[in-house]
């Protein structure tokens, strides 16, 4: 695995505490939960805590049960995600992490 990018897939059941609040009748996984998914990926990757995000852009949504795919790309003292459903972009943008002092 190359040290500039790392991926991994998740998805979020249908039993999901979030979900019936998100929304009622038709369910969708939280932007807020998206982030969190960059939040331990980057924790997994780096060993950095997300520290900021600098811009996020929701473009489609994830329902409970299906896989999304993450990437986290190096863009200098930055990182760029993108979340993916197959090949439909759902969500990109770009973090900042720290360490833990």
């Amino acid at each position: 695995m190359s040290t500039d990018s790392y991926h991994t897939t998740f998805f979020f059941a249908a039993g999901h505490p979030s979900l019936p609040g998100h929304f009622p009748g038709r369910p969708l996984v939280a932007g807020v939960l998206l982030l969190e998914k960059v939040a331990e990926a980057l924790r997994a990757w780096r060993g950095e805590r997300l520290a900021c995000v600098r811009e996020a852009k929701f473009v489609a949504p994830l329902e409970p049960g299906e896989t999304a795919e993450l990437q986290l790309t190096r863009a200098a003292a930055q990182v760029r995600f993108e979340l993916r459903r197959g090949g439909t972009l759902l969500a990109r943008g770009l973090v900042e992490g720290a360490t833990d002092a």
